[in-house]
């Protein structure tokens, strides 16, 4: 007889916290993660989040990449690849990220700091300096 496994694979699963929508407590998740409600309580998420317009967090996010249209009030946003502040955005906290990109009329208040995707002062290689002559 064959063994059936019903593990599922959710890693591209959507998860939505739908507007009028309040939760307390944490979320981790590996995959997507939409929030249109409110959300109290520390965000992690393998994959992107996007915070829609009448979306609302009150906590620290981890995650790959964000989308933000709603508010944040966090100690720390701590994003791998880009942040992308659209018009309506409203965060307080720090921000740490690869990128991140900003809209006019979005609000920010708060640090940011650049992870290095390069370094700063690269070594000139042995062709590229100055001969003295």
């Amino acid at each position: 007889m064959k063994e059936i496994d019903t593990r599922e694979n959710y890693s591209n699963a959507l998860n939505v916290i739908a507007q009028g929508t309040q939760l307390e407590g944490s979320i981790i998740t590996s995959g997507d993660c939409r929030i249109d409600g409110v959300v109290k309580g520390n965000l992690t998420s393998k994959a992107k989040v996007i915070i829609g317009r009448s979306g609302k967090v009150e906590g620290n996010v981890n995650c790959a990449n964000i989308e933000i249209e709603g508010t944040i009030q966090a100690e720390s946003l701590n994003v791998a690849e880009l942040v992308s502040l659209k018009s309506t955005a409203n965060v307080i906290g720090n921000i740490i990220t690869g990128k991140i990109a900003i809209e006019p009329g979005a609000e920010f208040s708060g640090n940011c700091k650049m992870k290095n995707q390069r370094p700063a002062n690269p070594t000139p290689s042995p062709a590229q300096q100055p001969q003295n002559r």
